[in-house]
């Protein structure tokens, strides 16, 4: 175990010497290459960068966003291209099913509720998920944009509160409860999509009160000047 610490800590020093001259571009640059499928110690990265300057938080949390989001499009190309075949040979048939039920449901929610969720989801399988449902580019850019910058803004304020050493905390904890953090993120999900649907079904129905309180008015004027007529017609045969 300590070997290992070992190499990790080797390694991220080495990633580090050579990001840290390139400025907040290099976060740019190393999200893009994690994003492209090459593992790299990202959250590792972007809360070094936080902790040395607090002041650039924002900045550094939307570089490595739209980084994430641009080396991604690499995944996309792969997935686009291999179709189906390339991510059933990925995933066992019951998880295809169900990537290709929620893409088909909720394509933008269902790419970019995993990538707001740390590692290790398998954030990869769901971008080429995205690929193969045929998710529109602009879409896919933007629902990993947003999801990251959930992501990497929380990271950055724990980063703050805490310290760099948060970063290898989570890591360890997500590692041992991540089932758990699924489980809670995916009730939260659900919870804002059932309140979404209600607010949605009051709003048409109270346009639809509205719209039949105005027939109801259109009708009773109609009926009083139906009445009204009815009463003079009479009196005008009268007179004549």
């Amino acid at each position: 175990m300590k070997t290992i610490q070992h190499i990790l800590a080797k390694y991220t020093a080495f990633v580090w010497a050579i990001l840290q001259p390139l400025g907040p571009w290099g976060v740019f640059a190393i999200a893009a290459l994690d994003g492209a499928a090459i593992g790299l110690p990202l959250d590792v990265v972007v809360g070094g960068y936080i902790a040395q300057n607090h002041h650039r938080l924002l900045l550094y949390v939307l570089m490595a966003a739209a980084g994430s989001s641009m080396g991604s499009l690499v995944i996309y190309a792969i997935g686009y291209k291999g179709g189906e075949e390339l991510l059933r040979k990925r995933v066992s048939p019951q998880r295809f099913e169900k990537l290709h039920s929620a893409f088909e449901r909720h394509p933008f929610w269902s790419l970019m509720f995993p990538a707001m969720l740390p590692p290790p989801t398998p954030f990869k399988i769901f971008a080429l998920g995205a690929a193969v449902a045929e998710m529109s580019i602009s879409h896919f850019i933007l629902a990993i944009f947003l999801g990251r910058s959930v992501r990497f803004l929380v990271l950055g304020i724990l980063v703050v509160k805490f310290g760099p050493g948060i970063v290898h905390t989570l890591r360890i904890f997500f590692s041992h409860h991540f089932h758990w953090l699924v489980i809670a993120a995916v009730v939260g999900l659900a919870a804002w999509l059932v309140l979404r649907r209600l607010r949605r079904r009051r709003k048409q129905m109270a346009v639809v009160m509205d719209n039949s309180g105005e027939l109801h008015r259109e009708d009773k004027t109609f009926t009083t000047e139906d009445a009204e007529v009815h009463r003079g017609t009479p009196q005008r045969n009268a007179r004549k």
